[in-house]
C-alpha cells in the first residue's frame, strides 16, 4: 500500500503587485497555517518519505514552515506549477519505490481535479470540499491498495482524511 498526500501551498502575499506569481512568498497568515499542517501530519503520524514541489516560491515555503522531515531531499519538479490531474499523476509515478508515502505540494485547480479522478468514487463530505475548492494550505491523504508507485491509477484510491488550517484552530 503507498499513501499519497495532496498539499496545497500555504496563503501567499500579493503585498508586492511587481513580483510574478511563481515568485511569490508566503504571506505571515500562510507561514502560520503552514506550521499547523505540519504539526497535524505529524500528530497523525504521517510521514513523509518524498515529497515533489512545485517550482513555486510558496510551495517551498509551505514545506520548509511545515517543519516536517522527509526521507528524501525535497524535489522541485517544474511541471508541478499549475500542473493537470494527468500531469500529476505522471510526476507521482516515478516517486522512488523505497518511498510508501509521498507528498505533493502544488496548485489549483490541479489538485481538487486531482483528488476527484483519484477517488475510488465514494464520496463523504470532507471529500466534497477537498473535491471542489481545496483551500491554501489544505491537505487531503490518500491510500492506493498498490505495491509500486507506477501502478497508481485514477479511480483506485481510498479517501482517508481532509483538513483545512482553518479547521486546526
Amino acid at each position: 500500500m503507498v499513501r499519497i498526500v495532496l498539499i496545497r501551498h500555504a496563503k501567499s502575499s500579493w503585498s508586492d503587485p511587481e513580483v510574478q506569481d511563481i515568485d511569490r512568498p508566503l504571506n505571515r497568515r500562510g507561514r502560520l497555517a503552514s506550521t499547523l499542517i505540519g504539526a497535524w501530519l505529524r500528530d497523525e503520524s504521517v510521514g513523509l518519505d518524498h515529497v515533489w514541489l512545485s517550482p513555486a516560491v510558496r510551495s517551498a515555503e509551505t514545506f520548509a514552515h511545515m517543519n516536517i522531515e522527509s526521507t528524501h531531499e525535497p524535489h522541485a519538479h517544474n511541471a508541478l506549477y499549475m500542473a493537470d490531474p494527468n500531469t500529476i499523476l505522471n510526476i507521482l509515478r516515478s516517486t522512488p519505490k523505497s518511498a510508501k508515502t509521498a507528498a505533493i505540494i502544488g496548485h489549483q485547480p490541479g489538485l481538487s481535479s486531482f483528488a476527484r479522478k483519484l477517488a475510488d468514487g465514494s464520496q463523504t463530505q470532507a471529500e466534497g470540499r477537498a473535491f471542489s475548492k481545496f483551500p491554501t494550505g489544505a491537505v487531503a491523504l490518500f491510500e492506493c491498495d498498490v505495491d509500486t508507485w507506477p501502478d497508481v491509477k485514477f479511480g483506485k484510491a481510498k479517501f482517508v482524511s481532509f483538513v483545512t488550517p482553518k479547521d486546526l484552530v
